[in-house]
């Protein structure tokens, strides 16, 4: 198998919901706080980095928190090879700086948020087969519940949920086209997400069906269901 994949992991970000505090500690912040007796974002990167098809991961934080992460978790980053890159002030800033510490073997870039943790391994094999396949592929699931919208907190009509998704993580591309996207970009409209700046050149962005599992951690509450959810996984290991 060829390792030609870079695999971008997100967790510059403020975390304000998540810790109530814009300022707050940075082992306070949700990509490092605890799930299952680890650091969410370590819980991503294994994920990765015991693939033979992944050739780089990079790990992307606030330039503030670059200190404490690399004496925290120096043995981690050095056990795999984590190669670190500075935030931007936006999400899409961030990534731009991480594609551009990636070595010339990467072929394909797979981005993925650090409060995911629990993406399974079939869902990452899904994907990437597709990424291969079309150049541009993404994790999503199904939106199954009912939508309402609201004005002030009233409902003013309901919103059909037929063919709509929920982005999920990893975001996989041909490097090519990725940085094509992001030389493109229109700075005045940020993007929510990576593949916002794909279909934006016209490219064609396929969905790869996966689980709800794949939570984003986002409160105190999705940290809790998150490591009932890997304590799940790991007991079927």
């Amino acid at each position: 198998m060829t390792a030609d994949i870079g695999v971008v992991i997100v967790a510059a970000g403020k975390s304000a919901r998540f810790t109530q505090d814009r300022n707050a500690d940075v082992l306070a912040k949700k990509p490092f706080a605890p799930a299952g007796g680890r650091a969410t974002w370590l819980h991503s990167a294994e994920k990765f980095f015991r693939r033979q098809d992944v050739a780089q991961i990079v790990l992307v934080v606030a330039p503030e928190d670059r200190v404490v992460v690399k004496r925290v978790f120096q043995d981690e980053i050095q056990r795999m090879k984590i190669d670190l890159a500075d935030g931007g002030a936006e999400r899409y800033e961030s990534v731009q700086n991480a594609l551009r510490q990636l070595r010339s073997d990467v072929k394909i870039v797979a981005v993925h948020d650090a409060a995911r943790p629990c993406v399974q391994e079939e869902e990452i094999d899904a994907v990437f087969r597709k990424a291969r396949e079309t150049g541009a592929a993404i994790l999503a699931a199904q939106v199954v519940g009912s939508l309402k919208r609201a004005n002030q907190n009233v409902v003013r009509e309901p919103v059909s949920r037929d063919n709509l998704w929920e982005a999920h993580t990893p975001q996989v591309f041909d490097r090519a086209i990725l940085e094509r996207a992001y030389d493109a970009i229109d700075r005045s409209a940020p993007p929510t997400d990576d593949s916002q700046l794909v279909a934006a050149l016209g490219r064609d962005v396929y969905l790869v069906p996966g689980k709800r599992t794949n939570i984003k951690i986002t409160t105190r509450d999705d940290l809790e269901l998150a490591e009932l959810y890997l304590s799940a996984e790991k007991g079927a290991l």
